[in-house]
């Protein structure tokens, strides 16, 4: 199978269904169609076919999976429009189940759900994808510089590298054998430029077998690549939006949903963490999403710069494709594709992020099939079975120690868009299952133009102990500064229940305050403009310090009032306008301008205070 080249379908090219004259080839092991329900097809003469197995359908040749056998009745989903394929169009098995092509030329590449390169079939297909297209996921005749690691007569343990290839300006890419294969190098090519095709090394081992180590290989989708061993997550993903670092954090190798109803967000909120996340590799996944978002996002991506290297963002992304006038199947395989690229770099000691967007479209996805199967609906339609196949998604996220010892990470941000908000829906209860970061957008939020629209009332994450230790090495009043924040906005959303009643100015001025300080933190910490160039990304020296200012200003305010001072006198200080702004007009590293905030505010502080104090 390694040496299957460009074939989509390894052993499907070594015989072929229909003869030059139009008869059946009798050597080929065929079925034949007997029924047929939009993506679904029913073939008989299948009896030795296995779950999961690829196939081939009709005369185009249309990709298909085997996901249910009976007798000699396989049923078929295929991964294409069938119209025109017919009872009696022959099918032919491949003994193969559906991989994905992994080696250099990944990364910049965009694919459709079963890891076609859009931009190769634009070429000669034009802007729609023919049926039964088939072009080689990664570029077979592009040579690569390959520099290899070991020597003959070395050892190579499970996962350990054999050479690498510089994939991009950004990347190294790790030329792995197969997991499991280890041995002895017996031949090991040298230094040169060599294609995806090539044999590059030879292993031995310890019973005699001989390994053929690829530039590329493949990979099943739907099976998890192996692991030594889960670490624990205690390190966050930064991700530069204040509301997430700070208040609902996510840890490398963790699980987040973003739940959020129409016009809310989501999509954006994916592209910010994309762009400025401190994740090695992006994996976007498209799922069912409409034409236009996807545009958006395979026009934008290549044009983006990479904060961290200055090059282009997609020297380090690979785009999914897959919107919502895609064949439905497709749908539900894409997201399988996506984190099994995901896995291959983790297995190279890389942080990997993967935004699915988003998994309502796969869950409809996976409903209609359960319709076209017959299968008794669970709860809104959807499949009983729709709880499982979250888990088994999410569950294949995590920090890792690799095979080859090293360490590696997937983290999942999935975009779950719940009909009109509803946040009891299916998808999106089953998922907070799975998760242990829930980001929730509010369309009230997102009405007042209040971005990102995370709700800190209704969001939660469960990272926050577990990477505790992480911030305190770096800022140890960091954690208690983060509590007292969101105490503070606990406290303020209580209150307005009573302003809303009877109106502010029948509180204690102590409340007032609070009042006054929640929406500084609203406006000059959880908001943040993706459109300014100092605002739109925040690293976490620059966080520790504009929410300890805030909360300094807090408890010095709450001094100040106990000793006789109107809350008047603390909203018109200067200090309440600078605080808000401060997101602007203080850049990432700049102490200077962070010292001189501090101490024109302090001053301001002290005057009053001084004032009250006699």
């Amino acid at each position: 199978m390694a040496n299957s080249g460009a074939r989509f379908c390894p052993r499907l090219e070594e015989r072929s269904t229909v003869a030059e004259n139009g008869q059946i080839n009798p050597g080929a092991k065929n079925g034949i169609i007997a029924r047929i329900s939009g993506p679904i097809v029913d073939a008989t003469g299948m009896r030795s076919a296995g779950m999961y197995e690829v196939v081939e359908v009709g005369s185009l040749r249309l990709v298909g999976e085997v996901i249910r056998v009976s007798g000699d009745v396989a049923t078929i989903q295929v991964y294409e429009d069938t119209t025109g394929v017919k009872p009696g169009d022959v099918v032919l098995r491949t003994e193969s189940p559906l991989v994905v092509r992994l080696g250099p030329g990944l990364l910049g590449s965009i694919y459709d759900g079963i890891q076609r390169p859009l931009d190769q079939i634009q070429k000669h297909s034009g802007a729609f994808i023919r049926r039964g297209e088939k072009v080689s996921p990664l570029d077979a005749e592009k040579k690569w510089l390959f520099k290899p690691l070991v020597k003959e007569g070395d050892a190579v343990g499970k996962g350990k590298p054999v050479g690498v290839v510089q994939e991009t300006g950004s990347v190294e890419h790790r030329i792995l054998p197969k997991p499991g294969e280890c041995g002895t190098v017996v031949e090991i090519v040298p230094e040169g430029e060599y294609t995806v095709e090539s044999r590059v090394a030879r292993l031995k081992g310890e019973s005699g077998a001989i390994y053929d180590v690829f530039m590329a290989h493949q990979w099943p989708v739907r099976n998890p690549r192996p692991i030594l061993e889960r670490r624990y997550a205690d390190a966050p993903l930064i991700t530069g939006q204040r509301v997430i670092d700070a208040f609902f954090p996510l840890a490398r190798g963790g699980t987040a949903a973003i739940p959020g109803g129409f016009g809310t967000g989501k999509t954006m909120m994916q592209h910010a963490l994309a762009k400025w996340s401190d994740a090695d590799i992006i994996v976007y996944i498209g799922c069912g999403e409409r034409g236009n978002e996807m545009t958006d996002v395979l026009t934008d991506f290549p044009k983006l710069i990479d904060p961290r290297s200055g090059r282009s963002l997609m020297e380090r992304t690979v785009l999914v494709a897959n919107t919502s006038n895609m064949p439905v199947a497709a749908r539900e395989v894409s997201i399988y594709t996506g984190i099994t690229m995901a896995e291959y770099y983790r297995d190279m000691g890389y942080d990997v992020a993967i935004m699915a967007d988003s998994t309502s479209r796969w869950a409809e996805a996976l409903r209609e099939l359960a319709g076209r199967l017959e299968e008794m609906p669970a709860e809104e339609g959807f499949p009983a079975y729709l709880a499982t196949r979250l888990a088994q998604f999410y569950e294949r996220a995590g920090a890792v120690t690799t095979l080859g010892g090293g360490e590696g990470s997937v983290s999942i941000v999935g975009a779950v868009s719940p009909p009109g908000g509803d946040f009891s829906e299916p998808v999106t209860q089953h998922t907070r299952r799975f998760v242990r970061c829930f980001w929730a957008l509010d369309t009230t939020l997102a009405n007042a133009r209040h971005y990102p629209s995370i709700n800190w009332l209704t969001s939660y994450s469960e990272y926050a102990e577990d990477i505790r230790s992480w911030w305190e090495q770096r800022e140890p009043s960091f954690p208690a500064l983060r509590e007292e924040a969101m105490e503070v906005l606990q406290l303020e959303a209580r209150l307005q229940q009573i302003v809303k009643l009877v109106g502010p100015d029948v509180l204690p001025d102590t409340q007032r305050f609070v009042l006054i300080v929640a929406e500084i933190i609203k406006n000059g910490f959880l908001q943040q403009s993706s459109f300014d160039k100092v605002d739109t990304y925040t690293d976490p020296e620059r966080q520790v310090f504009l929410l300890g200012l805030m909360m300094e200003f807090y408890r010095r305010g709450k001094a100040v009032i106990a000793a006789g001072s109107p809350v008047v006198r603390l909203h018109e200080m200067k200090a309440v306008r600078k605080l808000s702004v401060a997101k602007s007009t203080v850049p990432n590293g700049d102490k200077q301008a962070m010292a001189d905030l501090r101490r024109e505010v302090g001053e301001e502080l002290e005057a009053l205070e001084a004032e009250y104090q006699k």
